[in-house]
C-alpha cells in the first residue's frame, strides 16, 4: 500500500525509524498547523481502530464509533478543532487495513444497531485522492446488516462511490455552513452549492444522506443565512432520504483561540463573547444558542417536518428550549439515531 500510495503522489520519500522525527520536524517548523498539511506520514495503526467518540462532559452524546483511518486533514478550517488537538497536527494515513478489517467483523458480529465513521479525527473523503478507501469500506458494510457506516466531509470525491451495490449501509454527510463562513474561515474547502451537488449526486446512486451544521457561528445576519442554507439544501436533497441533521453550535478548548488568532489573523470567530462551560470549552452565552437554534430548525421544519433533529453536545435544557423534548423521552439519543438508521438504511439487528 505505501508503494502504491508513493508512487501515485510523485512526491519524495523519507522512511523513518520514529514518527517522532516527523513531529519534531513539524513542530520546529513557524506554523506546524500549517507544516503538518504539507507532510504525510504512512505508518501503523499500533492503537484500535474502531474508538468510543470522546464526547465532552455534562452534555449528551450520541453513542457513535469512531473508525480511526487517520488524522489531521488536507483542508484548512480556522475553528478546526485538531490544531490543538493533536501536538504537532500531522497528517497520518494508517496502512495496516488488515487490522481495521479485522476489528470491523468483529463490530459487525454484535447483536445491536452500530453507528460508526471515519471523520471524527480526520475528514472522511481526503483519502479518496491517495488511497481510495471509501469504496472498500461501503463494501464492507454492504454484506452485514447491524451496522451503519458515515462518511463525513466538506469535500466532493465521491466519484469512487459504488453506484450500486451498497445496500444502504453508507451514509454519505456533509458538514454544512454559511457561504460566508465558507468563504471565511472553511479555507480549501468545497462551496456549499457544490457541495449540496454532491450529496444530490450520492442521494441519485441511492446513498442514505446526512447533514451536519456543526459549528454554527454567531453574527449579524446569521440566522438569516443559516436559514438559506437549509432552503438550498432542500430544494435539490428529498427529506425521506436523510437519516438525521444535527445541529451544534462553536465551541473550543481555550487553547485553541491563541492556535486561531495566529494562523488566522483576519479571523474574529474568536473575539465573540463566550463563557467556559461545564466541559471547559469556551461557549456562546446559551440564551444566544437556543436562539440561533430555533430559527434554524423552525425553517427545516417547514421543508422537512419529520426528519431526525438532534444536537452535538448540548443539555437538556437546550434540547427542551429549542427542540420541545429531551433525549430520554424518546429512550436517550443513542437510541433515537439508532432508530432512524434502522428505518432509513435497512438495518435488522437481532433484539
Amino acid at each position: 500500500m505505501t508503494e502504491q500510495i508513493t508512487a501515485r503522489l510523485k512526491v519524495p520519500v523519507q522512511y523513518v525509524k520514529d514518527p517522532a522525527e516527523v513531529y519534531k520536524t513539524v513542530s520546529n517548523t513557524r506554523d506546524p498547523g500549517s507544516a503538518g498539511k504539507s507532510v504525510l506520514l504512512l505508518t501503523r495503526n499500533k492503537g484500535p481502530f474502531i474508538r468510543r467518540c470522546p464526547g465532552t462532559s455534562h452534555y449528551t452524546c450520541c453513542g457513535y464509533r469512531i473508525l480511526h483511518i487517520g488524522t489531521y486533514c488536507s483542508m484548512d478550517c480556522a475553528y478546526c478543532i485538531l490544531q490543538a488537538y493533536y501536538h504537532p497536527p500531522v497528517l497520518q494515513f494508517f496502512t495496516n487495513h488488515e487490522k481495521m478489517e479485522t476489528e470491523l467483523k468483529a463490530f459487525f458480529g454484535q447483536k445491536k444497531t452500530g453507528r460508526i465513521g471515519t471523520g471524527e479525527f480526520t475528514d472522511s473523503l481526503i483519502w479518496e485522492a491517495i488511497h481510495p478507501i471509501a469504496g472498500r469500506l461501503v463494501d464492507m458494510f454492504s454484506r452485514q446488516h447491524t451496522a451503519v457506516l458515515e462518511l463525513k466531509t466538506k469535500t466532493v470525491l465521491v466519484d469512487n462511490l459504488p453506484r450500486s451495490g451498497h445496500g444502504g449501509k453508507t451514509i454519505l454527510a456533509w458538514s454544512l455552513n454559511t457561504e460566508r463562513i465558507i468563504s471565511n474561515e472553511e479555507h480549501g474547502t468545497a462551496s456549499l452549492a457544490v457541495r449540496i451537488a454532491a450529496a444530490e449526486k450520492c442521494q441519485a446512486k441511492g446513498y442514505p444522506l446526512a447533514f451536519h451544521f456543526d459549528p454554527m457561528l454567531l453574527y449579524p445576519g446569521c440566522k438569516q443565512e443559516y436559514g438559506r442554507v437549509a432552503d438550498m439544501l432542500f430544494e435539490r436533497i428529498d427529506p425521506e432520504n436523510i437519516v438525521w441533521i444535527s445541529l451544534g453550535s462553536f465551541r473550543f478548548m481555550p487553547e485553541l483561540k491563541d492556535v486561531i488568532a495566529r494562523r488566522f489573523p483576519d479571523s474574529k470567530i474568536v473575539f465573540s463573547e463566550f463563557i467556559k462551560a461545564m466541559d471547559g470549552k469556551m461557549r456562546y452565552f446559551k440564551p444566544l444558542r437556543i436562539e440561533l437554534y430555533r430559527s434554524l430548525i423552525e425553517r427545516i421544519r417547514e421543508k422537512a417536518p419529520d426528519v431526525l433533529l438532534y444536537f452535538c453536545m448540548e443539555d437538556d435544557e437546550v434540547w427542551e428550549k429549542a427542540l420541545g423534548f429531551t433525549p430520554d423521552f424518546f429512550g436517550g439519543l443513542a437510541r433515537m439515531l439508532d432508530k432512524s438508521a434502522e428505518k432509513i438504511c435497512g438495518l435488522y439487528p437481532e433484539r
